[in-house]
């Protein structure tokens, strides 16, 4: 294929951005990119002149003849494209500070992704992605849509229901464990082979070989498993994965260990504050080395962000389905009868084969009885969120965040839902329809 390719990052300013690029840069021979469109939002303008210019530094160190463009308006990047990025926050890291610190006060695990912060984050999000789709509609029908802004389950959800839009979720997870298993074995990614099963922020891993060979068993037995920065490195209980003969995801720690990781939560609360208040602080020191005007690389300093990798899936992605290489990644599609004991529309993540078409999911050799129940609980909380963003309705809403495994007291949840949705109010056009809002 001799066509050469715009990409359009929305969310362009993120401290991320740099990594997005070096893939670019490194895979120019398999995505031979034209132009790279970066996104923000007027409060993103300063992080967007800061990453921009770091992003036109390295091209310009390639030697390649890519364009970096910066701009705030989407509608003016997006005609064309053929490749949309999302990696946005709306509300931005004050935002993040709320879903973690409001649920704390009513003994409720605070995070970002999971549980009444997630949902607060799925509220915000979606309205804001599905306007992004209807721009996509009109301006740019056939790119693919490459969302990891997360709930990134909820949002493909979403998308899926809402929308035309070619779409398809990533996470960080599959890839972090991935890096975790050769490092562990000293092996290539190609010797390994894991099979994952569930949601976003929600799987476990069914099979794992290595060249072959399986591994399964000697990693339940060990307790032991891949985490990113930033969930608490807290140990599984051996017997208890032992029993369930599944490696699950770092973040059911928040489900199997709900006490513990609540605990840790408030006490890290009181010595550094937020997750958000420390990715403050991580992203202040970033930027202050992405001003450097002789900085021309991604600095080594971004692995501590937390999200590492993210945009390493993402550019892998976007090789695959322009390459049609028929590779397998572990991505967030709709169900369709892969897994039988949800709905055909709702988003899972499991491993696709990627071809030009995009993502087949595969079948699942084996979902544990023990994770159904917990998979299908989440699914129902997640439909009813879907359905609260989209349609601002609070009864929904509370639905939701009552019939969510971490929420034990439907009263408990209805002050917590009515404190958040307030604190929210300028980013929730939906729930308060007469309020002036902040527009991404």
């Amino acid at each position: 294929m001799d066509k050469s390719l715009k990409i359009v990052v929305i969310g362009g300013g993120s401290s991320y951005t740099p990594e997005i690029v070096e893939g670019f840069i490194l895979n120019y021979d398999k995505l031979p990119i034209r132009e790279i469109w970066l996104v923000d939002i007027p409060q993103g303008e300063w992080k967007l002149n800061i990453v921009g210019s770091l992003a036109k530094r390295m091209v310009e160190k390639s030697g390649l003849p890519i364009q970096v463009h910066l701009t705030l308006d989407r509608r003016e990047a997006l005609p064309g494209a053929d490749f949309v990025s999302t990696q946005m926050r709306v509300g931005m890291l004050e935002a993040r500070a709320w879903d973690e610190s409001i649920p704390l006060k009513y003994g409720v695990i605070g995070q970002e992704t999971t549980g009444p912060g997630g949902m607060m984050k799925a509220f915000r999000t979606i309205p804001v992605l599905l306007d992004i789709c209807r721009d996509m509609e009109e301006l740019c029908p056939d790119a693919w849509l490459l969302n990891f802004t997360n709930p990134a389950g909820m949002v493909t959800e979403a998308i899926s229901k809402h929308s035309s839009i070619k779409s398809i979720g990533l996470c960080n997870a599959p890839i972090g464990m991935h890096k975790w298993l050769m490092k562990e074995y000293d092996v290539p990614a190609s010797s390994i082979y894991t099979e994952f099963v569930g949601l976003n922020h929600l799987h476990w891993i069914t099979q794992i070989t290595v060249d072959g060979e399986s591994k399964l068993e000697e990693l339940v037995g060990s307790g032991s498993g891949y985490s990113a920065k930033n969930v608490p490195q807290m140990e599984w209980n051996a017997s208890f994965i032992r029993g369930l003969g599944a490696v699950p995801s770092y973040y059911l720690k928040y489900f199997y260990l709900k006490d513990e990781m609540l605990e840790e939560q408030i006490e890290a609360s009181k010595k550094d504050g937020t997750r958000a208040e420390v990715v403050k602080r991580v992203e202040d020191e970033l930027f202050e080395l992405y001003k450097d005007p002789d900085l021309a690389e991604k600095p080594k300093q971004l692995e501590k962000r937390g999200g590492a990798y993210y945009s390493e899936a993402a550019v892998n992605l976007m090789c695959s389905l322009y390459n049609d290489t028929k590779d397998i990644q572990t991505l967030n599609v709709r169900n369709d009868g892969i897994l039988d004991f949800l709905p055909n529309e709702s988003s899972i993540e499991v491993n696709c084969v990627v071809t030009r078409q995009g993502p087949i999911p595969l079948s699942v050799t084996r979902v544990p009885e023990a994770v159904k129940g917990l998979i299908q609980a989440v699914k129902t909380y997640e439909i009813l969120a879907i359905e609260a963003a989209v349609t601002g309705d609070r009864s929904i809403a509370l639905q939701a965040l009552a019939h969510h495994p971490l929420i034990s007291s439907v009263n408990t949840a209805e002050k917590m839902l009515d404190e958040m949705l307030e604190q929210n109010r300028a980013y929730l056009p939906n729930f308060f329809p007469a309020a002036e809002h902040s527009n991404v």
